[in-house]
């Protein structure tokens, strides 16, 4: 009868065992991905839409100034973009 509860003990520690290294895996992968930032996507999804209106505008515009008032804005937001 000693035996069948040592075994049992056995099974548990290994379970408990399993169950902290799978915690440990989770906070170790959770930490290595930066939260996403629902602000920062917002902005960037927006610098996108506004970038391919200038692209469309700058397709349609044959004005030197505003041809290059577009470029300027279009260099501003792929900056931004980069960041």
């Amino acid at each position: 009868m000693g035996d069948s509860g040592e075994g049992l003990v056995d099974a548990e520690a290994r379970i408990q065992e399993q169950m902290e290294e799978r915690e440990a895996e989770r906070r170790r992968r959770a930490g290595s991905t930066p939260p996403i930032d629902p602000e920062r996507l917002r902005e960037q999804e927006s610098l996108k839409l506004a970038r391919a209106e200038l692209q469309r505008q700058a397709a349609a515009t044959v004005h030197p100034v505003r041809k290059k008032q577009i470029a300027a804005a279009l260099a501003e937001i792929e900056k931004r973009l980069a960041n």
